[in-house]
This record gives structure tokens, C-alpha cells and sequence, in this order.
């Protein structure tokens, strides 16, 4: 009688026991995970050499041929990209990257999938002198928007 065969595990052949070192376990696997790192590697190298803001907002989409495909959020990071592109890939094969092309791809949904990890705000909170002057703001403001935000602001921080 035979058993219905599944994955077993046997003592002198573990399996692997994270994603990275199952995709490291066959050459096809090894490939896709070097070629993961690669990519990483350039987008760091790339955030050391663009502007900060431009640099988290891109992302390597892909690198062929001496080329490199990078998405963006919008058309705005797109037009500053290609503006510095001559001089991101001199500084890029300055440290090492044999490239010499940069692509621009516009991705709208690049920028919201970004914004879902970032850290959470941090507020510090307004001590008495501070309230005082903020209440005494509100009491000479005209009835307004900004009348409204500082009385908001004195209601939450007054609480605490």
C-alpha cells in the first residue's frame, strides 16, 4: 500500500527556510536574486548622487544594455530627471556603473505605495506659553479659515 506523497522533510535534505534562500537554491532562482540586488544596489547609488526628494521618489525599473529604466511618480520628477540625467550617469560610471543611458517612465501609483510606508508623524507638544500666544492669535484674528486652524490647534494641544 502505497501513502499519498507530499513534501516531506528528511534529515539529510532541509529545506529552505526564508524566500531568499529558496530563490538561491536553483540557478534560475540564483539569477532573478542577483539581478534583485543589482537593481537595489543602483537605486541606492542613485539616491547618493540625485537630489533627496528625486532620489526616494524613483525607482530602477530595470537595467539593460548600458541602460537604465527608471520609473517615477509624476511628469514633474520625470522632467527633473532627464534634466540631470548627463551628469547622474557621469557620477554613476565615476563609481562604477557601466551605463550610458537613463530612460524616464512616468508611474502615477508609484508615489501613494510610498507614502503608505512612511514613518508616522511626530508632533511636539505645545507647552503653556506657547497655548497663551496662540490663544491670544486667535482672539485678534478675523472670523477666516486661519482663525479656525488656530482655534483647532489650541483645542487639540490643550488637552493634553
Amino acid at each position: 500500500m502505497s501513502r499519498a506523497s507530499g513534501p516531506t522533510r528528511h534529515a539529510s535534505r532541509s529545506l529552505p527556510d526564508t524566500a531568499i534562500d529558496w530563490l538561491g537554491s536553483d540557478r534560475h532562482g540564483a539569477n532573478v536574486l542577483t539581478a534583485a540586488r543589482t537593481l537595489l544596489a543602483l537605486e541606492g547609488a542613485l539616491q547618493k548622487v540625485l537630489p533627496p526628494g528625486l532620489g526616494q521618489a524613483c525607482r530602477v525599473a530595470r537595467m539593460e544594455n548600458r541602460q537604465v529604466t527608471l520609473a517615477v511618480p509624476s511628469a514633474a520628477y520625470a522632467a527633473r530627471l532627464r534634466q540631470l540625467a548627463p551628469r547622474t550617469v557621469a557620477q554613476l560610471a565615476n563609481s562604477g556603473w557601466n551605463l550610458t543611458e537613463i530612460q524616464v517612465k512616468v508611474q502615477a501609483g508609484l508615489l501613494q505605495s510610498r507614502m503608505n510606508t512612511s514613518r508616522p508623524k511626530q508632533s511636539i507638544p505645545l507647552d503653556s506659553q506657547a497655548l497663551d500666544a496662540f490663544r491670544g492669535l486667535h482672539e485678534n484674528l478675523r472670523p477666516g479659515p486661519l482663525a479656525d486652524a488656530v482655534a483647532r490647534l489650541v483645542a487639540r494641544h490643550g488637552r493634553a
